[in-house]
Parts: C-alpha cells; structure tokens; sequence
C-alpha cells in the first residue's frame, strides 16, 4: 500500500513539474494581439521593392501537417474555418504538385506572403521527391502545377521549366514542418535526410526555420487550452528534439496547432498560427536583404 501511495506521489509530482508557472516564450493571448499580428502580415511587404511577394516553401514528412497549415492560416484571414488546401490522412501524401496559396483577407489584395506545399518526405527516403527536385523547386526552375515522379527529374526539358528564373520566381524561405506526436518515431535515415538537405538549403543562401505541429496531441493540458503551450516542459522538451532531427537551434522552430476537426476559429489558435506566420516572414526577409541590392542571381543559382 504505502509503495503505491509513493508511485502516485510521484506521478503527480511528474505531472506538475510538466507545466511552468510563467512562459518560456513571451506570449500575449488576447484579440488585440491577434489584430494585431494579422496587421503586420497583411501589411508586409519585402525588402527592396523589387518583388511584391515572399515564396515559402513547406517542407517536411508525410503527414506532418503541410497542407494543414496552410489551410489553417487561410481560415484565419477567411474568417471561418475552410479547407481549401487539399489534406491527406493517410501514409502517402495528398499533395502530389508543386501548389502555391496567395494569403489574402475575403475582398482584399493578397499579403506579401505565397505559401507553397509540395510533396511529403517519405520514411528515411525521398519518396517521389528526390534533392534535385526539391532544389529546382528553391532556385525556381519549378513551374506552378508541376507533378512530380521519382522516374522524372525536373530536367530543362520539362514542360514549364524556367531556365532563368528571376527573383520573385525562387523560394526566399524553407519552413520545415515535423510532427510532434509522430517525432520519436521517425525513422533514423530521416535525420540524416533533414540535416543534408538543410546544408544544400544554406549553400543556395535561403533561411530556414521550422513548424512543430500537433502539438496538442502530445499535451493534454495545451489540448485544452492552447495558451498552455509555452508553460508545457512537455512541448519544451519536443522543442529540443526537432532541434536534434533538423539539426536546428529552439530558436528557429515555432509550435503551432492545426485546424482539424474545429468548425470555428479560436482566437488562442488564431494568435499561435499568426505568430509562426510573423517567425517565417522575418526570416524571409532576410533573404531580400542579403540578395535584392546586389542580386543579378545568387551565387550557384543556375
């Protein structure tokens, strides 16, 4: 009896010490700064002038979310939760295209922010989705609607291929995405994959962050409440093991919690997925600053 009384003792001291009592990231939870955040979105504009537009590229597992987020920030400057990125549920990937969704508010111009799905990593390969093709797709050779196949590299020959894309027609940013419930179980060859991609990524001089999703799957109390999110040890803790897979500093990745099965926005929700939305354009523009003023192509561009 009393080695049960201890067991219980410490499962409930476990389950306090998965929750802080203040923040790890600041944090404000209210509509005020959900308007306020849309504001900074909507009103962006890239550096320089010289494209009117931020390229972002969601890359990331099967089923780590991709499609998900770019409905889910969708739905936010919608108004109503709306699905208009095709999702997938299963093994394979739903998204078999290069697809780009300009971010606009019901009767508004769209923002300065394009995000771009494209097809999933597949276990500790590339399935259908080869380096190659994921760095024509970052330089802008790639065009709009392309299906991609393991048996067809995008070659010059390709329907569409741009020889010399300009500016506006490379990627200026890489936000990877990886599942929170799913990161333990990842296959090891995954790591390895992330981390040499990421090194071809940084050669061509694009920044790269990360999106931790379904964050609420791995916490009960942020499942509840989101807010929770930067008081759980147990997300914080996930914070750290993207690092390790990505090969990626806590300070780059951002959590984020999906629309899924809701038919109504949350404003907690609403700040978390604009929040992430401000991390990536940041770094997107740092892309403008390093290549607009000098840039006749980056270096090993073609």
């Amino acid at each position: 009896m009393q080695q049960l009384l201890w067991l219980n003792y410490l499962e409930i001291q476990s389950a306090a010490q998965r929750k802080l009592e203040s923040q790890w990231r600041n944090m404000e939870w209210t509509e005020e700064q959900k308007m306020s955040l849309m504001e900074t979105v909507s009103s962006y504009k890239p550096s320089g002038g010289e494209v009117t537009q931020a390229q972002v590229l969601l890359l990331g597992p099967v089923g780590s979310g991709k499609s998900s987020f770019v409905s889910s920030v969708q739905s936010v400057f919608n108004g109503r939760v709306t699905n208009r990125a095709m999702v997938g549920s299963s093994s394979t990937s739903f998204t078999k295209k290069l697809q780009s969704f300009n971010i606009h508010q019901k009767g508004e111009d769209p923002t300065g922010l394009v995000l771009c799905d494209i097809v999933g990593l597949g276990g500790g390969e590339m399935t259908g989705l080869t380096l190659h093709d994921i760095l024509s797709v970052i330089k802008g050779h790639v065009p709009e609607g392309h299906k991609f196949s393991p048996d067809q590299p995008v070659r010059s020959e390709t329907v569409g291929y741009v020889k010399r894309p300009s500016l506006k027609e490379q990627i200026h940013c890489v936000a990877f995405v990886v599942d929170a419930s799913k990161l333990l179980s990842y296959p090891t060859g995954l790591k390895t994959t992330l981390q040499q991609l990421r090194e071809h990524i940084s050669d061509l001089g694009v920044h790269q962050v990360a999106l931790l999703t379904h964050i609420d799957q791995i916490c009960l109390e942020t499942a509840k409440d989101v807010t929770q999110v930067y008081k759980s040890c147990i997300i914080q803790d996930m914070m750290s093991k993207a690092g390790a897979l990505l090969g990626m500093s806590t300070s780059y990745i951002v959590p984020v919690k999906n629309y899924s099965s809701e038919l109504h926005l949350d404003v907690n929700t609403d700040v978390l997925l604009l929040s992430a939305v401000d991390h990536i354009l940041q770094y997107a523009d740092l892309y403008f600053q390093d290549n607009t003023q000098q840039h006749t192509g980056p270096k090993g561009i073609y």
